[in-house]
Parts: structure tokens; C-alpha cells; sequence
């Protein structure tokens, strides 16, 4: 069956971080700080937290390996009401977080061949969707619109906005019923092999991992790349497991076209 429609993971595959996140984190944490006292909420950041430096590293380390999303709107007003800030407002919750990722999102950049490759695509008759793990379904929307992503995608699903993470085959789902395809016909681009290539295998979706901004000592040489009808080879213990193996493996979006024309 041909491949007529392409998903696409966002972070760390359309755009990337332009600097390490630590210091970033605190300054957004400074800004979420800001507007809660500005709300009458006292709020000292070592009693908060505990062992966690900043609110965004607490939200992250709530996730944990379910597939359940836990909002960082959740996760704050939860936060508070533990301290004794109970009904707090949701207009002042979400002015806090938008104050918090109006910093982490000037951490992020478009990939120079973000745009080209994804017009190369529309020009060709894919259907293009993305699939996003996040904990706020409003900061993804804003770096879509930031970079201008927005009219080459039909269908943008965020696990923030269905309550399911990726590899969760139910987040797939939702993208499948969209493009009303089989997965047979859909290939998932992303970056990360425990999200994006196993959600995609274990439902069947042609899986193409990117690794330009991978990191660890199993990465440092540039990965074997094969086409999608061979069964991928990268000789690395990183995904010895089937399920986490890719069907493709590219260092940049620009591989992409002729990597599905070679299997039409």
C-alpha cells in the first residue's frame, strides 16, 4: 500500500532548542513566580518544589513512564492547593503559565529545512499531520503559529489535548481516524525512539526516526540509513528490542522526500 500520509513529532524534529534548558527553566520559572505574587500567592520556590528546582522540572518528573498527560495547569493548581492556595483561579493559573512559556518558547528554532521539506510534501499529494507530546496543548498551538506551521498540517493532536502520550497507540489513533487511512498508508517522523518509533510500530505505522539532534555516545557516528522496505539496520544496543527498531533512519528532514518517492 502506498504511503499517502506523513506525522510529524515537533519538538527536537521541526524546531529544536537553541540553548541547554537549565538556566531557561529558571527564567521561566522567575516569570511564573512574578504573576503569582502578583495574585496575592507567596511563593518560595525551595519549599515548593522540594527536591525539584524549578515548576517545569516537578511537571516533568510527575510525568513519569505512564501514558496518562498530566497538564502543567493540572499539575500547578494541585501544586498550590497542597500549599494552601486552594481555588485559585484558573484565569491566574493559565497567566502564570503563559508567562512561563512566553520564556521557553523563545528557546526554540525552526530547522532550516523544516519549511522546504514540508512544502516538497504538499506539493507531492502527502497529507501532512503532527502528533505532540506536551504538557500544554496552548504552547505547542503558539510554536505552530510562531514558525508558521500551521497550513501544511490538517490534523495537529497533542497528548495535553486528548490526555494520552505517545507511544500510547490511542494518540495514533486519533491522526488515523482524521486522515480516515490505514496505517499502512501513514509514516511517522520523530526523534525520539521510545515515543514516536515505538508508538508507531506496535500500531503498524511506517517508522522513520531522525537523529540530527540526538544525543549520547551511541549517536556520535552518523546512523546506516535504509529505505523504508528494508527492515532497518543501525548496529547500536541503543534499540535492540524490535519494537523500538525504525523502519528508516535520517539525519535531516531534506531525506525525507526521496526517501518515501523510493518506496511509492
Amino acid at each position: 500500500m502506498p504511503i499517502t500520509t506523513v506525522l510529524f513529532d515537533l519538538g527536537s524534529t521541526l524546531i529544536y532548542s537553541k540553548k541547554p534548558w537549565p538556566p531557561i527553566f529558571e527564567q521561566a520559572d522567575r516569570a511564573l513566580v512574578e504573576v503569582l505574587q502578583r495574585a496575592g500567592i507567596v511563593m518560595n520556590s525551595a519549599s515548593f518544589y522540594a527536591e525539584f528546582d524549578t515548576f517545569l522540572d516537578t511537571c516533568y518528573a510527575q510525568r513519569g513512564t505512564g501514558t496518562v498527560e498530566i497538564t502543567t495547569s493540572t499539575s500547578l493548581a494541585e501544586l498550590l492547593a497542597r500549599k494552601g492556595f486552594r481555588n485559585v483561579p484558573e484565569a491566574v493559573v493559565r497567566e502564570a503559565l503563559d508567562a512561563m512559556y512566553a520564556v521557553t518558547q523563545q528557546n526554540w528554532v525552526l530547522e532550516d529545512d523544516a519549511i522546504q521539506t514540508l512544502e516538497i510534501l504538499q506539493e507531492r499529494g502527502y497529507r501532512l499531520g503532527m502528533i505532540s507530546n506536551t504538557s500544554d496543548d496552548k504552547n505547542v498551538q503558539q510554536l505552530v503559529d510562531r514558525w508558521k506551521l500551521r497550513p501544511y498540517f490538517e490534523s495537529i493532536v497533542t497528548s495535553a489535548g486528548c490526555g494520552i502520550r505517545k507511544p500510547d497507540e490511542r494518540i495514533f489513533r486519533l491522526a488515523l481516524d482524521h486522515f480516515e487511512v490505514s496505517p499502512e498508508a501513514v509514516a511517522m517522523v520523530g526523534d525520539t525512539l521510545e515515543a514516536d518509533i515505538l508508538g508507531a510500530n506496535q500500531i503498524g505505522i511506517h517508522s522513520i526516526w531522525i537523529t540530527r539532534r540526538v544525543e549520547g555516545p551511541d549517536f556520535e557516528a552518523r546512523p546506516l540509513r535504509e529505505s523504508i522496505d528494508h527492515s532497518t539496520a543501525y548496529r547500536s544496543d541503543a534499540y535492540r528490542s524490535e519494537s523500538l527498531r525504525p523502519d528508516a533512519t535520517i539525519i535531516r528532514l531534506n531525506e525525507i522526500p526521496s526517501l518515501l518517492a523510493a518506496v511509492a
